[in-house]
């Protein structure tokens, strides 16, 4: 994601605060608990953090608006991996590469990693896991759903941006990696068009509503 003008070691700050909060949350036994301590710990660094997304004459009256926790969206699934590929270059892309949309400027690189078969209750969706082959690099999922637009970002919301510290877990040696819904989080041009941010996939629109993680309206 591409940042307007801020303070370097501000933004930093705040991509430490966000990874000791994923850290927190992994730690926490209850994910109910671990949620609304995510919940709490955003709005107020939201709020109050020079480095918020949050314009500056906005952050003191912020709330942030959750649906409420629902343990079934909460799913520990495999990831049914793709052949491996080279990552996307700034060239013609691997059998892999996508450019993902972005809020403002250029589609940005990213390699397709795998999928995800998330068990609804009206029945599996598939959702591509991708990887941002850029220095430090991360696993990035965002989605859309039937909620956009109206209740929330229309351009979709983040699930795993691991490049961020934005990560719930999962078990390597079983292949596994937790998607848990009601963490979904709006990108920070949902609040500031100036920021600039990759989203969803097509591949990743899901045709029923998410009425988890965080909203607008």
């Amino acid at each position: 994601m591409d940042e307007p003008e801020v303070d370097y070691l501000e933004l930093a700050d705040w991509r430490r605060r966000i990874s000791e909060l994923y850290a927190q949350v992994r730690a926490e036994r209850d994910p109910a608990s671990g949620h609304e301590l995510w919940r709490a710990t955003r709005e107020r660094l939201y709020r109050e953090h020079p480095a918020s997304p949050v314009p500056a004459e906005k952050r003191s009256s912020f709330r942030a608006r959750h649906f409420p926790y629902d343990p079934a969206l909460r799913f520990e699934v495999p990831l049914i991996c793709e052949q491996p590929a080279g990552p996307a270059s700034a060239g013609e892309s691997s059998a892999l590469g996508i450019r993902l949309p972005i809020s403002t400027g250029a589609p940005r690189p990213f390699d397709r990693i795998g999928r995800l078969e998330v068990p609804f209750a009206a029945g599996p969706r598939r959702l591509a896991l991708f990887w941002l082959p850029e220095y430090s690099g991360g696993l990035f999922l965002a989605f859309r759903d039937a909620t956009n637009g109206r209740e929330t970002y229309g351009g979709g919301r983040y699930l795993l941006d691991t490049g961020k510290g934005s990560d719930l877990g999962g078990d390597p040696a079983a292949g596994t990696i937790v998607v848990d819904f009601n963490f979904a989080y709006q990108p920070s041009c949902a609040f500031d068009p100036r920021w600039s941010c990759p989203l969803s996939a097509p591949e990743n629109r899901l045709d029923l509503e998410v009425r988890a993680g965080e909203r607008i309206d």
